[in-house]
């Protein structure tokens, strides 16, 4: 069984993405009600509620085979002040990464370490955030290389996210796994040109990784919506209709499309201000937009369910959201509306970590395994034969 850290911890999403096959030895998260949620669905023995900063090396037991860590994301996104890996909330990386160089320092840096966040890291400052991380990663011993995945490839929601791997320099890594260009399926324009930007020393420990195309998605918006919702109320009319009224032509037309389409169909709507007056923005491609958290004053999303004529709104419900980012039913939610949208809207998504892990974090893991063998196996050919009694290694 893999073992692994989660820093920034949420909810456990990470956590549920790698799934069985792995142990966590150590949790962290500093929000109360998230790590409120993380105990009612994992347990309280693995987690620690509090800053970074303040987590001791003592807390972190053995060598794990991974360190992941989904950073916090508001400095360093489009959307935000772009204060960057200096900020408050940001700038958290640093106690981190702290932590992670004292455990290399120690002999037992973990194998691997993943770190999740927007893709709009890759240019925040010009690019100059990105390189300090690849600094920081090759400077202790890690090969490295990124990817942007959007998860609308395994869930029906638009919400592309940057995710670096990195490697420690003591471990081989499997030749299919690497790539000698960029693929642009994985490895977008803007990331190619953050590569660009990171130090000489860095770009030398640089990998590009080699995924597989994912098959294609088969559940839609409308798979994931709850006929009777919990935590929402649907609109009057008299809501709808004035929701509609915000919308410009082009949005409008979009609905009027949706309701000649003769099927269920579920828009996203988000509220925007554009040149000083608010418009309600649609989409009906059968993708709910990026989920964003409401704190900090970014709109809920709203959903539009058109059946012919009819159209009703309501708040996307906190189950729908949880579904969105790849979570069953079992997952337990907060009771309160905005706990359980903050949870999920600020976690990463499910099957999106489960793709990265099996298709690069274990076979890397299994790899090694295998080489840690051979020696031993080795020894063994040159050796009278142990009876059929013998302990078989595993």
């Amino acid at each position: 069984m893999h073992t692994f850290y989660e820093f920034f911890a949420g909810g456990g999403m990470a956590r549920a993405g790698l799934g069985r096959g792995w142990k966590c030895l150590f949790a962290n998260d500093i929000d109360t009600k998230k790590a409120a949620a993380y105990r009612e669905n994992w347990g309280s023995r693995d987690l620690i509620e509090k800053d970074v900063a303040t987590v001791s090396l003592s807390k972190l037991p053995d060598r794990a085979d991974l360190a992941w860590a989904s950073f916090p994301c508001q400095d360093l996104s489009l959307a935000g002040a772009g204060a960057g890996l200096k900020a408050k909330r940001s700038g958290t990386f640093w106690p981190f990464w702290d932590l992670m160089r004292s455990l290399v320092k120690e002999g037992r840096g973990p194998k691997l370490i993943v770190l999740e966040n927007v893709y709009g890291a890759l240019t925040s400052h010009g690019g100059k955030d990105f390189a300090a991380i690849g600094s920081a990663l090759s400077g202790s011993g890690y090969r490295f290389g990124a990817m942007v995945i959007d998860a609308v490839h395994f869930v029906p929601q638009s919400r592309p996210r940057l995710f670096i791997v990195g490697v420690h320099q003591g471990l081989k890594i499997p030749s299919d796994l690497r790539i000698k260009e960029p693929n642009p399926l994985w490895h977008l324009g803007s990331l190619v040109s953050a590569q660009e930007v990171l130090s000489q020393s860095a770009r030398k420990k640089w990998i590009w990784w080699n995924l597989p195309t994912p098959e294609e998605r088969q559940a839609t918006f409308a798979d994931l919506i709850e006929r009777v919702p919990l935590g929402v109320e649907w609109h009057t009319p008299e809501q709808t209709e004035r929701l509609l009224d915000m919308m410009t032509p082009l949005h409008r037309e979009k609905v009027s499309r949706a309701q000649a389409a003769n099927r269920l169909m579920v828009g996203g709507v988000y509220k925007r201000t554009r040149q000083g007056v608010q418009r309600a923005e649609a989409r009906f491609d059968d993708v709910s937009g990026c989920l964003r958290t409401p704190a900090g004053g970014s709109s809920r999303q709203i959903i539009l369910v058109v059946e012919g004529k009819k159209v009703s709104s309501r708040l996307v419900s906190p189950r729908e959201t949880a579904r969105l980012m790849g979570l069953d039913d079992r997952y337990k939610l907060p009771t309160k509306y905005n706990a359980a949208y903050h949870l999920t809207g600020d976690g990463v998504v499910v099957p999106v970590v489960r793709f990265l892990a099996s298709n690069v974090l274990e076979p890397i893991l299994k790899e090694n395994v295998r080489e840690t063998r051979r020696p031993h196996e080795r020894r063994n050919r040159t050796m009278p034969a142990e009876p059929r009694t013998a302990t078989a290694h595993t």
